[in-house]
C-alpha cells in the first residue's frame, strides 16, 4: 500500500489548471466536426440554453461569472439581503416545515384525512374554504382533534377570507390555545382573488377587511399572519419566474401601503405577509427564484423603512400546478420530487407537495402519502436540509440568482409606474403580458422543444385511465388557468371518444424501409409523435418495399401512414413507396425526418407531409385527427 506524505501537497498539484481559452479551443474544434464552423463568443453562444425573462444559461461558468458570490450582494444566511436564507441556520434543525393542502368539501373525510396526515409528517395544514373547498361553517369539524397550539393552520378562503379567518380565531378562543402558540396564516389575499376572478368591484372594501384582520393579529397573536401573497394566481396563467417575483412584490408592496396607512409600523406590516411560490422541475430556476425573491423582498423592505431584521421574507413554496399531468399521472411523482429538492435547496420555509393525481381532481390516501413522503425522504433520508443554502457560491446559481432578480424588478418598476398592482390588473397589462409568455411556452411544447413525459414523449395508449372525485370549481372569470399538457390533453380526450365511439383507436402505419439499423431510429420517433396525439401506430411487418407496403398498409386498418427509414434508403425507395401507399387508399402519407433537397421529389411521389425533431406536433396531430374525421 502506497501512503501518500502529509506535506500538504494537493493531490492535483502536478496538473496545470486549464484555462476557459484552452476549453473553448476544445468547444470550437467539437462544434467543426458537427458541421459548425464557429469560434471565440459564438462557439459558447453555440451552446448555451435560452430561458424565458431573455434569461441564458451558458456551458460554463467560472468565478468572474459571480464576483459577490459571498460578498455585500449575497450577504450571509440569515442577514439581509436574505439572499442566502432567512435564519442563520437554514432548516437543519428539523427540515422545513411540510405543508398539506386539504380541499375536499366532506368535513368529515377531510377530518380523517388531517389527522393521518398529522401522524405521519406533516406538520402544517393548507386548508381551501369557500366555494372551492370546504365551507366555512365546516372548519371546527375539520380540526377536530388537532392541537392547535402544535399544528400552525393556513387557510385559503378567496372571498370569504374574512369570515373564515374570523371563524379560526373563535376557534383558538373556544378551544382554550394560547395566543402566543397560535401559528399559521389567515389568508386573506384580495389582489390574488382580484386576479383569480377579474372582480375588482369589491376590493377596497376587501383591502379594508384584510387590514382588520391584520390588525388583530398583531395586536394578539404574534406567530400569526394575515395576509398571503400569492404568486400562483400569474403562475398558473402561463407566467415566468420573473413574472411572478414582480407581480408578488407589486403585491407585497400595495399591501404594506394598506396596512401602514391603517396605523400599523411597517416592521409590523412585514410580519403580517406570507409568500407563496411555485417550484418547477427546473430545480436550479426554482432555487434561483427563491434566493432572488428573498433578496428583491430585502430590498423593498428597505426602501419602505423596514429595520433589517423585518425584511426577511417568510415563503411557503408549492410544486407547481401547471406541470400536473393528467395522463400517465405517476411520473408526476417525479416532478414534484426535483420541484420538492429545488424548494428545499433554494431555503423555502414550509413546503406543499401536491399529490400526483392533483390533477385528476381529489387525491386519495395513497397519493396524499406519496406527497408527504416526498420532504420526509428528502429531509430525513437525503439529509438535503442539513447544509445551509447548498447552492451558495455555485457560479452558475449565484449569476442565475442575479439575473433573474434584475429581470423581475424591472417587470416590478413597470408595475409601480402603472399604477400598482391592482391598476395593472384591471387595465390588463399582467393578462397581456402573461398571455404573451405562455404563446412563446405554448409553442416551444407544441415543437416538443419542452418534452412532457408520458404526454408529448413516451406516452403509453394502453394504459388505464386513473379516476379521482372532482375538485370544486375553483375562482374564474380573470386570469386563465394553463397547464402543459393541454394541447396533447384535448388531442388524447379525442383519440378517447374515437375509442369509446368505435372499439378502436385511429392509426397510423409505419411503413419502416431497409433493415432494423437503418429505420429503427425514426420509427422510435414516428411512434412517439403520433401517439401523442391518441394514434396508434402500427409497424407490422417490421419492413416493407414497393412491393409489400399497398397490401401491409391495407391489413393495418390504418387511414394513414408514415415512411421511416434512412436517408439514403429515402433515396432509393420513397417515391415509389409513397405511390404505393397513395394508390392503396392512405388519405395521407408522412415521411418521418426533414426531406432537404429531395422534398420536390417526395412530394411529387405522394408524400403529403414531413415530421422531424423541432416540428410542430401538435398541428401535424391536429391534421392527422381531423382528416381522419376524429371529432
Amino acid at each position: 500500500m502506497t501512503v501518500l506524505p502529509d506535506d500538504g501537497l494537493s493531490l492535483a498539484a502536478e496538473f496545470p489548471d486549464a484555462t476557459h481559452e484552452q476549453w473553448r479551443r476544445l468547444v470550437e474544434g467539437v462544434l467543426r466536426k458537427a458541421g459548425k464552423d464557429v469560434s471565440g463568443q459564438a462557439a459558447e453562444d453555440a451552446l448555451s440554453t435560452s430561458l424565458e425573462d431573455g434569461l441564458t444559461t451558458r456551458p460554463l461558468y467560472t468565478a468572474p461569472d459571480a464576483p459577490d458570490a459571498f460578498g455585500d450582494g449575497v450577504g450571509l444566511p440569515g442577514f439581509a439581503p436574505y439572499t442566502r436564507g432567512g435564519a442563520p441556520a437554514g432548516a437543519v434543525l428539523g427540515g422545513w416545515d411540510v405543508r398539506q393542502r386539504h380541499a375536499r368539501p366532506d368535513a368529515a373525510r377531510t377530518n380523517e384525512a388531517v389527522l393521518a396526515d398529522l401522524e405521519n409528517g406533516v406538520t402544517s395544514l393548507w386548508l381551501v374554504l369557500g366555494d372551492a373547498g370546504l365551507p366555512v361553517s365546516a372548519l371546527g369539524t375539520v380540526l377536530d382533534g388537532v392541537y392547535l397550539d402544535l399544528a400552525p393552520v393556513v387557510l385559503d378562503a378567496g372571498a370569504d377570507f374574512e369570515a373564515a379567518g374570523q371563524a379560526l380565531l373563535a376557534l383558538y378562543e373556544e378551544r382554550g390555545v394560547p395566543r402566543r402558540a397560535a401559528r399559521g396564516n389567515l389568508g386573506a389575499d384580495p389582489l390574488g382573488h382580484a386576479a383569480r376572478t377579474g372582480g375588482a368591484d369589491a376590493l377596497a372594501e376587501r383591502t379594508a377587511a384584510a387590514v382588520g384582520l391584520a390588525r388583530r393579529a398583531h395586536e394578539g397573536y404574534p406567530g400569526l399572519r394575515a395576509l398571503t401573497v400569492d404568486a400562483l394566481p400569474y403562475h398558473e396563467a402561463g407566467g415566468s419566474a420573473a413574472e411572478e417575483l414582480g407581480a408578488t412584490l407589486a403585491t407585497g408592496v400595495a399591501y404594506l401601503r394598506a396596512l401602514t396607512e391603517a396605523g400599523l409600523p411597517v416592521d409590523a406590516a412585514c410580519a403580517q405577509l406570507e409568500f407563496r411560490y411555485a417550484a418547477t422541475a427546473d430545480q436550479f430556476l426554482t432555487i434561483a427564484k427563491l434566493r432572488a425573491a428573498r433578496r428583491l423582498w430585502a430590498r423593498v423592505a428597505e426602501v419602505c423603512g423596514a429595520t433589517s431584521a423585518a425584511a426577511g421574507q417568510r415563503q411557503h413554496v408549492v410544486t407547481s400546478p401547471v406541470m400536473m399531468t393528467r395522463r400517465d399521472p405517476w411520473v408526476n411523482m417525479l416532478r414534484t420530487t426535483v420541484a420538492t429538492l429545488g424548494a428545499g435547496v433554494g431555503g423555502a420555509d414550509s413546503v406543499t407537495v401536491l399529490p400526483f393525481d392533483h390533477a385528476l381532481g381529489l387525491p386519495d390516501a395513497f397519493a396524499r402519502r406519496i406527497a408527504r413522503n416526498t420532504s420526509t425522504i428528502l429531509v430525513e433520508e437525503s439529509h438535503l436540509a442539513r447544509v445551509v443554502d447548498p447552492a451558495g457560491g455555485s457560479w452558475y446559481v449565484e449569476r442565475l440568482t442575479d439575473e433573474l432578480a434584475g429581470a423581475a424588478w424591472a417587470w416590478f418598476q413597470e408595475l409601480e409606474r402603472a399604477g400598482g398592482q391592482a391598476a395593472a390588473l384591471a387595465s390588463g397589462l399582467v393578462a397581456d403580458r402573461l398571455a404573451a409568455t405562455w404563446a412563446k411556452r405554448t409553442r416551444a411544447l407544441a415543437e416538443r422543444r419542452e418534452p412532457i413525459t408520458g404526454v408529448s414523449e413516451f406516452p403509453l395508449l394502453s394504459e388505464a385511465p386513473v379516476e379521482r372525485d372532482p375538485a370544486p370549481a375553483a375562482p374564474s372569470g380573470g386570469l386563465p388557468k394553463v397547464r402543459r399538457d393541454e394541447a396533447y390533453e384535448s388531442l388524447r380526450a379525442r383519440s378517447d371518444a374515437h375509442l369509446a365511439a368505435t372499439g378502436s383507436r385511429p392509426k397510423v402505419f409505419l411503413a419502416a424501409l431497409g433493415p432494423a439499423a437503418a429505420h429503427t431510429g425514426r420509427v422510435g420517433f414516428a411512434a412517439n409523435l403520433f401517439q401523442a396525439g391518441g394514434v396508434e401506430p402500427v409497424h407490422d411487418p417490421v419492413t416493407v418495399d414497393a412491393t409489400s407496403a399497398a397490401e401491409a398498409f391495407v391489413r393495418s386498418g390504418a387511414q394513414i401512414a408514415c415512411l421511416c427509414s434512412s436517408d439514403a434508403l429515402y433515396a432509393e425507395q420513397a417515391a415509389d413507396v409513397a405511390a404505393a401507399l397513395k394508390e392503396a387508399g392512405a388519405g395521407r402519407v408522412f415521411l418521418a425526418g426533414r426531406p432537404g433537397e429531395r422534398e420536390a421529389a417526395y412530394t411529387a411521389a405522394g408524400v403529403d407531409g414531413f415530421v422531424f425533431a423541432g416540428g410542430d406536433a401538435v398541428a401535424v396531430l391536429t391534421s392527422v385527427l381531423d382528416r381522419m374525421g376524429v371529432a
